[in-house]
């Protein structure tokens, strides 16, 4: 899969005439190279991807994060650095810089250290690679297909997870416990089952969950925090990069109640939030603009009281939480076989927000959906016990 995409960015790269390519971003680096887990903050050590108009591709990297550099990670040299030594990082590049003219980055996600040293560097200012790369990672292929659809297993466990936990007198930090734990146990069998080779892969769910109850449900991406859930609360959970497996992540939401609803306008708000993502899935497919599937969503939204929704109705996702395109005015992007999206539905109404959302593969005959909850409303109410 990796040379594979390494080779779709060079062959762009041939096409628009570009000399060199820099990569600092590491769900980008990962989607060309296969190589993850190296230190994923920043901690001024870069990891850079260079890949020159003759491609040859260099992977410079911190010397104590080379063992993780897979043996298939498809480039010519891997060049690493020490903290402190020479000159770091930047050792090889004025070597390499100097050999090309048209120069090319990623303008929005580079690392700022790598920017800054190149705009010393560079007579002229770097072109952007963003739209070309997005252009590169939005048709998936099978493998990553297969991945997502994984992906898809993981988030249904902790969905369950989260509804079996959830009720009164239960703290938020519990709910969020049980659905990483239950996450994590279920990526551990599907990399176990599906990648034995790739040992280097965790299973943990890492990334904290987004949960709000009660009062707070308008707080959108509010996390577990030690407060108490109590009966009639609303519980809205969204798992929108938390399934994160494989390092694939999807979209996923659902609102649960703690043994009863307390209100009409709450009922009203999730079966409008229901509506609307329905709206959108009846037109979603190849063929359709992404403003087209926006536009059935929030025209629903409207249809039924409520105003202009606060958020586009889904975006593109895969390696990276948000890729492109976007489920939003505007975007006039067709959709096309081998896409993934997250679509949503939505309504709020006095302190209180309903939003539902599924993650689904566009195919050519419409979608394929990755992932499975209940939208019935008595479904989602949690017996007292």
């Amino acid at each position: 899969m990796f040379s594979e995409n390494l080779n779709k960015l060079k062959n762009k790269m041939s096409e628009n005439n570009i000399d060199l390519s820099i990569i600092t971003d590491d769900d980008s680096i990962y989607y060309f190279t296969g190589y993850h887990d190296f230190l994923h903050m920043d901690f001024y050590r870069p990891t850079l991807l260079v890949v020159s108009n003759d491609h040859k591709t260099y992977l410079i990297t911190p010397l104590l994060d080379v063992l993780l550099v897979p043996e298939s990670c498809p480039v010519d040299m891997v060049e690493t650095w020490n903290d402190g030594i020479g000159n770091e990082w930047r050792e090889l590049l004025p070597q390499i810089i100097n050999q090309h003219k048209n120069i090319f980055i990623e303008k929005f996600k580079i690392n700022p250290m790598v920017k800054s040293y190149l705009d010393e560097l560079l007579q002229d200012h770097p072109g952007d690679l963003t739209k070309l790369i997005d252009n590169i990672r939005m048709i998936k292929s099978n493998h990553e297909l297969n991945i997502a659809r994984h992906a898809g297993e993981v988030g249904m466990a902790m969905m369950e997870a989260a509804k079996k936990t959830i009720g009164h007198n239960v703290p938020e930090y519990e709910v969020a416990l049980a659905q990483s734990q239950a996450g994590t146990r279920k990526a551990a069998d599907l990399l176990k089952e599906f990648y034995p080779d790739n040992i280097n892969m965790s299973p943990n769910i890492h990334f904290l969950p987004v949960m709000t109850s009660g009062h707070d449900l308008p707080k959108t991406h509010h996390r577990a925090s030690t407060k108490i859930i109590k009966k009639g609360d609303p519980v809205f959970v969204c798992y929108c990069g938390s399934t994160n497996f494989h390092r694939f992540k999807l979209g996923f939401d659902r609102i649960f109640w703690v043994e009863e609803i307390q209100s009409d306008e709450q009922i009203k708000a999730f079966e409008t939030a229901v509506k609307s993502q329905k709206a959108a899935l009846e037109i979603l497919g190849p063929g359709v603009t992404a403003e087209e599937v926006h536009a059935a969503y929030a025209d629903t939204i409207q249809s039924e009281g409520y105003p202009y929704p606060t958020f586009r109705c889904g975006r593109g996702t895969g390696f990276s939480f948000l890729e492109e395109p976007q489920l939003v005015v505007g975007n006039k992007t067709v959709l096309e076989p081998g896409m993934v999206f997250a679509v949503d539905g939505g309504a709020s109404a006095n302190n209180f927000r309903s939003q539902v959302g599924d993650s689904f593969i566009i195919t050519k005959d419409g979608y394929e959906q990755i992932t499975h909850h209940s939208k019935n409303i008595d479904d989602l109410i949690i017996p007292h016990g």
